[in-house]
Formats: structure tokens, C-alpha cells, sequence
């Protein structure tokens, strides 16, 4: 078999390349090997990242029991967590960040397959972008989930801990419980315990074929999770032998199962960025509206944190990712590849779904629809997303004053200080992919509006986004956003919104003229920028486009 690696190790002139090789410990036995890349993303301050040293261990095992050469690397991680309300700006775009640093290191060294071990939110999207740009034997390897924490009969995550700001606020808690809380909320490694965005890209790498099946939900600390990794080892041998590379696996068919998975699961609104993203390195469009589409063909199955009772543990021991699939068997592609070298109808025969409260029948569904909604209107006449699954069926449908700022910070500030009322539409506007810069994820409003208990009665409309954890009538990704003229940019204090979210629509009621005349008058704020966020704001695009970067 013709090796990538043979460009870098074979022949006279190659002899200093050797000599290099050497100096790392190769023998001229390894040099006769396949060269396996493995991009690492750990780290010593993301907890869902802080155990990934151990695994690749595992996975380096396996390659070299198949009979390959291991080589790690590491890229950055962004704890989206630690980044909230403090350094947000920077976790997307570390997405493209990552991809890139990704490209650079397996086409300079000339590696002939790769794994990725990645985690939380911006990481496995950003791996599994450079698996369809480099499109060579590729195969995704995630951390898992932490376990909830508990604290008087009640389970605790890292979403716990962001309400119970509003709830200590509102006098509703004391601050001794709330610093039991904090102790308790997050007991160790993985990517925390609910179905927000760490744990959707895991379960939709898995439906996308790119992981081994039971990747996506096996825990950071089980034994499992070990033998998962030293098993992808191996199998990135085996892919690599047989020549399967991502484009053979990331199909058309295969995102389609990936949009139906994260329906029927109700994951986090990010996957409506990254999905597109990924697609877009393998000139697949994806556009918003197969989410919409596909939503409403699929019913929401699975009631996980944070709309409802279950945690990525209850998910796990009722069978995981391939259960649900399972149970979406009959409106699955099921002859598409996977990185199992079967196909998909193959990989489910005997697949068992373990708890029927966990993964409901389709007959019994929690919501007739699956967890994302496209909204549109003429507040968001490119788009904007809500999570329909996270809101009171009481706000499905909402009419109110808007209660206007123009950053997070001003928002948050008139929510604790109890300057919002039952009924408002709180705007947060110039936080989108070029306005913040960097789409920052508006969980600490979102997050303080239910800890005050007004979760049903108040809505919030950003052309930023949200994190996976994000609950109540929270509708992100207006587009255009304001940054670039878009009509929430339009918005004044006061003027009546309304979010009709069954039947797709959000409105500001101003005539088309209104809107017209107050947008000839907009003008751009004034802001100083450098660096990745100066670069990033030049070339990134609209949120309803993935946020990709031209």
C-alpha cells in the first residue's frame, strides 16, 4: 500500500528526514510503518478536557497493536463554562482555529490517518471540519459526559449553578445552599452532565458515523470510555487498510441521520452552526431549512437536561445513541458507511433500547417535534433558531414590549436588578458572528431570567447565540444581524414583538416602511479591534451560513 508518510521517509534524500525521525525514538522497523496523527485537545483547565491524556494512551495502544506508528499533538480547547460573560468572544471562533491548526500539522508531517480526541463544544466541530477538508482515514474519538452532582436529593450540573444566580438574587435560595451547589454541581471529569452542546456534537458524531458506536454517551470515567479509545486505535488501522475516508462517510444521507438524531434528541440550537460548517469542507450545503424540515418529521424523544428530568448518564444506560437510532430506524438512511466499515443498518441488528421512559416510543413522543425550530420574519428575515423543546408550552406563542440593549453586560444588569417585567422581549443585539465579534453564547441572561422565575414570561431575541443549557422562549441567530444592518438593529425600546414559534414566525410590528426608514439611519458602533477577533469579524459569515469563515 502506497503510504502518504513514504513522501517523508523514503529515499536518498529523505536520509535527514530520517535522522529526525530517529531523534524521537523511531527505528528503521517504524519507518517501514503507517504514520497515525493523533490531535489531541487536552488540557489542565477544561474539565470536559482534563482526563484526555489517559486516553490517548489507550488509542496509542491500539494503533500500535495494529500495527501503526503513533504521533500526538495537541490543539486548543475553549471551556465555554469558564469563557461565559468573561471571554466568550474567543470560543467559535476557535472552531476555525482549530480545523486549521489541525490541517497544518497533519499535511506538513504527512501523517497517513488520523484520531481525534476532543471533548466540549467548538472542538469536535472544529475536528470534524478538518476530517472532511483533509479527507484522509479519519476517525473521532469523544471524551464523555461527567456525572451529575446531588445535593439534597437533587441532581446538580454546571446549569445548576448559572440559575442559581438569579435564584440567589430573588431571595429564593440561601447563600449557604448556593455554595453547596457550587461544590457539588461538577465532581470531575467529562463535559458536563446535560444534553448541552458538548454532549449533542458527541451523540451527532456518532449518528454522523465518525465515532464508534457507544461513543457518544459512554461516560469520562467508565471503563468503557477506555476500551472505546483503545478500540479507535485500532480501527483507524483498519480504515486506513481499506482506504475509507470521511467523504465516503459524511454524506448527504448521513447529515440527514445526524439533523434527525439531534430532533429527536432536543439538543443544543449550536448544532444549527455546526453541522453546515462540517458540511460546507465537503461541499455538502446544508441549509436551515432540512432542520426545519426534519424537525417536523421527528418527533422529541428523549427528555434530557436542560428542558426536562434526565441526565446523559439516564441516556447512556438506556443505550445511547444507538438506541435512538434504533428507534429512528424506519426514517434513517440505513445503507450509509460508517467508521465501523459497516453500514449503518448492520451496526443497529441487534441493538436493544433499554429504557422506554428514557428513549420514548415514537407513538409517545415528549413533543410531536423534534427539539430545534426555524423561525422567520421581518425582525429575522434570513432566519433565527429556538429550542423548542426547552420552552413552556404557556410561551409557545408570546406578544411584548421589547426591552432593548446592545450588549450582554447591559442586559444582564437590568435582569438582576429587577428592571424586567412578566410579559417584556429582552433584545440583546450587536453579539452576533461580526458584531460581538465571535457570536458569544448568552447563557447568564438566559439563565438569571429563569432563576428569577420568569422562565414563562419573558422571552429573549439575540442575534447571538445560546448555549446547549439554555431554556425557556430564548430565539438566537437573528439574521442579518445588527452588526451588518440587520432589522434587530431596527428595534427601538417598546416596540410590540411577537414570536409565534408553531408556526415559525417573528415579527416586530412596524410597517415595512418604519423599518426601512430607521435602518437608513444606521450607524456602525464604534469599537477597536485586534488580533484573531479583528481577523475573525472580516472574514467570518452570517450566523444562518454556519458561521463559516470565507
Amino acid at each position: 500500500m502506497r503510504l502518504r508518510s513514504d513522501a517523508l521517509k523514503k529515499g536518498i534524500e529523505r536520509l535527514p528526514h530520517r535522522s529526525l525521525l530517529k531523534a524521537v525514538g523511531l527505528s528503521d522497523e517504524d519507518l517501514e510503518k503507517p504514520f497515525i496523527g493523533i490531535a489531541n485537545s487536552w488540557n489542565e483547565i477544561v474539565p470536559g478536557h482534563i482526563h484526555l491524556d489517559k486516553l490517548a494512551k489507550e488509542v496509542k495502544k491500539g494503533i500500535r497493536q495494529a500495527g501503526g506508528v503513533p504521533f500526538e499533538f495537541n490543539t486548543i480547547a475553549v471551556c465555554d463554562g469558564l469563557a461565559m460573560g468573561v471571554g466568550m468572544q474567543y470560543s467559535l471562533p476557535s472552531r476555525e482555529i482549530i480545523a486549521d491548526s489541525i490541517e497544518i500539522m497533519i499535511q506538513a508531517h504527512c501523517f497517513d490517518g488520523w484520531v481525534g480526541i476532543t471533548n466540549c463544544d467548538k472542538i469536535t466541530p472544529g475536528m470534524l471540519m478538518a476530517a472532511g477538508r483533509l479527507d484522509i482515514p479519519c476517525i473521532i474519538l469523544t471524551g464523555g459526559p461527567m456525572r451529575p452532582g446531588e445535593y439534597k436529593g437533587r441532581k446538580l450540573d454546571v446549569i445548576t449553578c448559572f440559575e442559581v444566580v438569579g435564584e440567589l438574587k430573588a431571595n429564593k435560595i440561601t447563600e449557604e445552599e448556593a455554595k453547596e451547589i457550587e461544590n457539588r454541581a461538577c465532581p470531575g471529569a467529562g463535559s458536563c452532565a446535560g444534553l448541552f452542546t458538548a454532549n449533542t456534537m458527541a451523540c451527532v458524531t456518532e449518528a454522523l458515523g465518525m465515532s464508534l458506536p457507544g461513543c457518544g454517551s459512554s461516560h469520562a470515567e467508565d471503563k468503557k470510555k477506555y476500551e472505546i479509545a483503545e478500540n479507535s486505535g485500532i480501527q483507524i488501522m483498519k480504515l486506513l487498510k481499506d482506504e475509507i475516508i470521511p467523504s465516503k462517510i459524511m454524506t448527504k444521507k448521513a447529515f440527514e441521520n445526524a439533523v434527525r438524531v439531534d430532533m429527536a434528541l432536543g439538543g443544543s440550537t449550536n448544532t444549527v452552526l455546526h453541522l453546515p460548517a462540517i458540511a460546507n469542507e465537503l461541499n455538502i450545503e446544508l441549509k436551515l431549512e432540512i432542520f426545519d424540515k426534519l424537525s417536523r418529521e421527528t418527533p422529541h424523544l428523549c427528555d434530557l437536561r436542560p428542558g426536562g428530568p434526565y441526565f446523559l448518564y439516564d441516556f447512556e444506560q438506556a443505550g445511547g445513541v444507538p438506541a435512538l437510532m434504533k428507534r429512528l430506524e424506519k426514517n434513517l438512511n440505513l445503507d450509509v458507511l460508517t467508521v465501523t466499515r459497516k453500514t449503518l443498518r448492520e451496526n443497529l441488528r441487534d441493538i436493544k433500547i433499554l429504557n422506554e421512559e428514557v428513549i420514548r416510543p415514537l407513538n409517545n413522543p415528549i413533543h410531536a417535534e423534534g427539539g430545534i425550530a426555524i423561525l422567520k420574519g421581518n425582525i429575522a428575515p434570513n432566519g433565527a433558531v429556538v429550542k423548542q423543546t426547552a420552552v413552556d408550552p404557556k410561551i409557545l406563542k408570546h406578544k411584548g414590549p421589547a426591552r432593548v440593549f446592545n450588549s450582554e453586560g447591559e442586559a444582564m444588569s437590568a435582569i438582576l436588578n429587577k428592571r424586567i417585567r412578566p410579559g417584556d422581549v429582552v433584545v440583546i443585539r450587536y453579539v452576533g458572528p461580526k458584531g460581538a465579534p465571535g457570536m458569544p453564547e448568552m447563557l447568564a441572561p438566559t439563565s438569571a431570567i429563569v432563576g428569577f422565575g420568569l422562565g414563562t414570561s419573558v422571552a429573549l431575541i439575540t442575534d447571538g447565540r445560546f448555549s446547549g443549557g439554555t431554556r425557556g422562549l430564548c430565539v438566537g441567530h437573528v439574521s442579518p444581524e445588527a452588526y451588518e444592518a440587520g432589522q434587530i438593529a431596527a428595534v427601538k425600546e417598546g416596540d410590540i414583538i411577537e414570536i409565534d414559534v408553531p408556526n415559525r414566525k417573528i415579527n416586530v410590528k412596524l410597517s415595512e416602511e418604519e423599518l426601512k426608514k430607521r435602518l437608513a439611519k444606521f450607524q456602525l458602533p464604534k469599537r477597536k479591534l485586534t488580533g484573531v477577533l479583528a481577523r475573525y469579524s472580516k472574514f467570518v459569515r452570517s450566523a444562518d451560513k454556519g458561521a463559516i469563515q470565507l
